[in-house]
């Protein structure tokens, strides 16, 4: 067992890395080199700058902002549903939007992809719009196969669960290469058990990518929450489309969406 001296120089190592995390975050997130290239509120017309994968997931706005909902069957992958962007984003990415869970689920993912394009062989265009037709059924194998963006798993729980706590963040990196397994996707490390993004909370999630960082900060019910993950060389995808992923069974609400580029 950790003596006690060096549980508290650990907790004041970590809260030393937490404090140089947020320092590093808020520079970049003020920066005036920002530009805003996408301002949604998601309450009318989702069609004007997402478009759908998957034929059974559906989109309901109202007021209160877009609710992306997958289809009821646990397991059926014909159930599962993407939105992606229109349009695709170059170089730095930083996202702001606002999130509501409107599902009670303990099972499944919500994922958010960062700057997709397909791998280029094949049927596979870098422009993902030019094969939509292979995605009508969005089975997860099509994307981390052959796509390319950065991947991060949020209001995620395992398949197989019944803790309403039990859920995690996890970033990945897409595609799989020759000889690789799905897990060694990863970009460590995952946070579990985060207490976050509880039914019917809002959150207001802030993404942040640039060549060497990832940040995901998520602010709402009393808290806030910064994650961080450093991007080794090829981890940082160049161009591509948003899209956001809800497993078969899983809904959320998303207003006041805005991307920006630098």
């Amino acid at each position: 067992m950790l003596n006690a001296g060096l549980v508290f120089v650990l907790a004041l190592f970590l809260q030393s890395v937490k404090s140089q995390d947020e320092k590093a975050f808020n520079m970049v997130n003020r920066s005036l080199y920002w530009k805003l290239k996408l301002n949604d509120p998601c309450t009318k017309n989702w069609e004007k700058n997402w478009f759908k994968d998957g034929l059974i997931a559906k989109v309901e706005q109202s007021d209160s902002g877009m609710n992306f909902i997958a289809g009821p069957k646990n397991r059926n992958d014909a159930h599962h549903g993407v939105l992606w962007s229109k349009e695709s984003y170059k170089g730095d990415i930083k996202l702001e939007y606002y999130y509501t869970r409107t599902d009670s689920a303990v099972v499944n993912v919500n994922i958010l992809y960062i700057q997709a394009q397909g791998i280029g062989t094949g049927p596979y265009d870098k422009d993902i719009s030019k094969w939509n037709k292979l995605r009508e059924v969005p089975e997860m194998g099509i994307y981390y196969n052959y796509m390319n963006p950065l991947h991060i798993s949020l209001a995620a729980f395992p398949m197989v669960n019944e803790d309403p706590q039990n859920d995690y963040i996890r970033v990945r990196k897409y595609p799989i290469s020759e000889g690789r397994k799905f897990s060694e996707t990863e970009i460590p490390e995952t946070a579990f058990k985060t207490g976050l993004f509880l039914p019917n909370v809002t959150y207001k999630i802030t993404v942040i990518k640039t060549k060497t960082n990832l940040y995901f900060k998520i602010v709402g019910n009393k808290q806030s929450k910064l994650f961080s993950w450093k991007l080794k060389e090829g981890q940082s995808p160049e161009e591509g489309r948003i899209g956001l992923r809800h497993m078969f069974t899983r809904s959320a609400r998303y207003k006041d969406f805005k991307i920006y580029t630098k």
